[in-house]
């Protein structure tokens, strides 16, 4: 028993805002170009009371990213919406680009946990409307950063092309990968596609079109990882091996790199966290070998 309320204690107080920094490689890019650097930042689940997570965010821009990426489920209340910006903006000195997840639409909701052992969990009840339209109107016009939600764009960043992609979240299915498909453009050095979910078929959808490098979140990396097992639920249809970190993810004979962040936040009905740190992770875009 002392052991069990020693791990909860641990899970609830210290490692749910134990906030890490992780650096990963991805050889995406043709041989021999230089390096490009990638902040990723996914389910901040913030509240407006969160000052040890505001800080932390806003100290993330001594890395000096070439691009910063979020990947979704950033609020949790409205009255999240201003302090999280202001936690953001040292890092809208560098490119960005968004998408929404299902809990920028709704806040989250009690539910039993038998619920999140189902492969295919959608929701079938929702919180508080939450207006998602007004924050990435908002977060567009202070940053000046991308909203991918259901679209293609195309930036230049430290003199070379990026094709990039995204689509509404796939767990509410609002995502529309037709509006998105196609190959990249012509002279792009890589293909960047953004959901939230990884669900199977918006990563089929990617990497059939030739995105290099997808990034989602969504999974909280499984929230709670047990040794030698890993994730015990994914919440989506993606498979526990890759609920968290870098993987690959192959269909029709071509493959993608995919990176699923474990995220930065908790649902507020489940505010804890085992094996499973929160985090931002910094990718390293480097040439194929």
């Amino acid at each position: 028993m002392a052991v069990g309320a020693g791990a909860a204690l641990y899970a609830g107080v210290y490692e749910r805002t134990a906030y890490t920094l992780r650096r990963r490689e991805v050889p995406v890019l043709a041989p021999g170009r230089p390096d490009l650097r990638v902040l990723h930042l996914s389910d901040l689940h913030v509240t407006p009371n969160q000052r040890g997570k505001f800080a932390w965010l806003s100290d993330l821009a001594r890395l000096v990213p070439d691009l910063v990426v979020l990947t979704g489920d950033v609020l949790s209340y409205p009255q999240a919406q201003a302090p999280l910006i202001a936690a953001l903006e040292p890092l809208f000195a560098f490119p960005g680009l968004f998408v929404p997840g299902n809990n920028d639409y709704y806040t989250p909701t009690l539910r039993s946990p038998h619920h999140y052992l189902r492969r295919d969990s959608a929701p079938t009840r929702r919180g508080v409307s939450l207006d998602w339209d007004g924050f990435a109107l908002a977060l567009t016009t202070a940053s000046g950063w991308q909203e991918l939600t259901n679209r293609r764009a195309s930036m230049k960043i430290a003199g070379r092309v990026l094709d990039l992609r995204g689509v509404d979240d796939a767990r509410l299915r609002r995502d529309r990968t037709a509006l998105v498909a196609g190959p990249p453009e012509p002279g792009a050095e890589v293909a960047l596609g953004l959901t939230h979910t990884p669900e199977p078929h918006v990563l089929d959808a990617f990497t059939a079109d030739g995105v290099g490098l997808i990034l989602s979140g969504h999974t909280h990396g499984g929230q709670i990882r047990l040794p030698y097992y890993g994730a015990i639920v994914t919440n989506c249809g993606i498979d526990r091996a890759r609920a968290w970190g870098l993987s690959r993810h192959e269909t029709g004979g071509r493959s993608s790199w995919l990176h699923v962040s474990a995220g930065l936040g908790t649902s507020p009905f489940a505010p804890l966290r085992f094996n499973c740190r929160p985090e931002a992770t910094l990718l390293t875009l480097t040439g194929r070998r």
